[in-house]
């Protein structure tokens, strides 16, 4: 007797999981960050020098790190790839620049502002800004761009204007001088004024600079290497058709060589993929070559996990067994192997990550990571739980749509 309950149940499943698929994968889709090689940039690999004798720390070299991220968020780019490799060197991947001479001179350039006495002692620097305090004005008497500056002391401003009323102060940026300025008034409220500024432009360009604040560490570029974005689309396109094929030619192979299961492991494995979506775009995975190439070895774990456990129904209806005896024991059989199997993966990709210096390396470590995790729920848990429906519905419960035959169980 067909337990319609079942089947109703089974068949729900399955249309609201293909319509949440069809009706939301485009948004995740776009919304999915992709990596350099993928979307094309800018990539530089720096090594960090110290600055006045210091030493380079790890800790001077995650400052650094710091000082570049917020000099990457004046370019407006998001999701910046920014490492450290070895003990001193720092790799930059900006994923969707263009300007990459821009970016070169605002990542590099120390920034090191400083106000200096006619004998060059320093008497502030860029730790007494108030963050974020530059900004770009206009002069009024002379209608032309200024920087204006927000110190934290004004008192400490105060007694220097003071102390050297009617003498030159410098303004330098790094080693250069910026504009040397006479003091003619005591300055009571702690804003100093940069002018000489060229254009608009060039006064935002200080600002920006300034308010990304000075790098810990001196920035010697060794290496850099751009990816056209052109280059970068034709790499990701070729790069999805390769897993659209060898996805289809998989799920073609579980079904016409499975049948009933091979249809529910085809049916997990494009639902799994759609996790494995859901999931970069939560986490805000971004996502390159490398972690395309995990994802589709995810697959093939994925795959594998269901044929091991098809395999041990399979040798268990053969042996005799009714159709829901093989199905429980068969996934029990296979349950220790499957996850051995995705053990070692997974220790071998927490290896990888825990050990590699390159970003591209620790990319496909975390992908890996997450494709075997979220392939153990659909692969194991849920073609077992939609397997179980369908038998449990009464529908049938011939050995056939298992791939054995009648003359099999017999000759055993």
């Amino acid at each position: 007797m067909v337990r319609w309950s079942k089947l109703i149940a089974l068949i729900v499943i399955i249309v609201s999981l293909s319509l949440l698929m069809v009706f939301t994968s485009g948004y995740i889709v776009r919304h999915i960050t992709l990596g350099l090689d993928l979307r094309g940039g800018f990539e530089v690999l720096y090594q960090a020098l110290p600055l006045d004798g210091e030493k380079v720390t790890k800790q001077a070299l995650k400052d650094t790190v710091r000082a570049i991220d917020r000099r990457v968020n004046v370019l407006g780019v998001t999701e910046p790839d920014i490492t450290i490799e070895g003990q001193d060197r720092i790799r930059v991947k900006l994923a969707g620049v263009t300007n990459q001479d821009a970016a070169r001179e605002l990542l590099g350039k120390p920034a090191r502002l400083t106000f200096r006495n006619a004998n060059n002692e320093i008497l502030l620097d860029g730790k007494d800004l108030v963050e974020g305090g530059a900004k770009v004005d206009v002069d009024p008497q002379t209608n032309l761009p200024v920087v204006q500056l927000k110190l934290k002391d004004a008192a400490k401003f105060r007694d220097i204007t003071s102390k050297y009323l009617g003498q030159p102060i410098g303004i330098y940026l790094d080693e250069d001088l910026i504009t040397d300025p006479v003091v003619n008034a005591v300055i009571t409220n702690g804003t100093a004024i940069i002018t000489g500024q060229e254009s608009v432009e060039k006064a935002q360009e200080l600002a920006d600079l300034l308010n990304a604040g000075a790098l810990p560490l001196q920035l010697k570029e060794i290496q850099s290497q751009s990816v056209g974005a052109s280059l970068g689309m034709q790499a990701l396109q070729l790069g999805v058709k390769a897993g659209i094929i060898g996805t289809a030619l998989i799920l073609l192979f579980m079904i016409l060589y499975y049948r009933l299961p091979g249809f529910i492991a085809s049916f997990s494995l494009v639902f799994y993929i759609y996790l494995i979506l859901v999931v970069f775009w939560q986490m805000k995975v971004t996502l390159t070559l490398p972690g395309i190439a995990a994802l589709v070895l995810g697959i093939g774990m994925a795959v594998d996990a269901n044929i091991i456990s098809y395999e041990r129904i399979k040798e268990e209806l053969r042996n005799g067994r009714s159709v829901m005896s093989a199905i429980r024991v068969g996934y029990q059989r296979s349950l220790a192997t499957i996850l051995d199997a995705n053990l070692t993966t997974i220790i071998a990709a927490l290896v990888l990550f825990i050990i590699g210096e390159f970003g591209q390396i620790k990319g496909f470590a975390t992908t890996l990571i997450v494709s075997i995790l979220v392939s153990m729920v659909t692969a194991v848990f849920g073609s077992r739980w939609l397997i179980n429906l369908f038998v449990k519905s009464n529908l049938t419960s011939k050995p056939w749509l298992f791939g054995v035959k009648e003359a099999e169980i017999r000759e055993l």
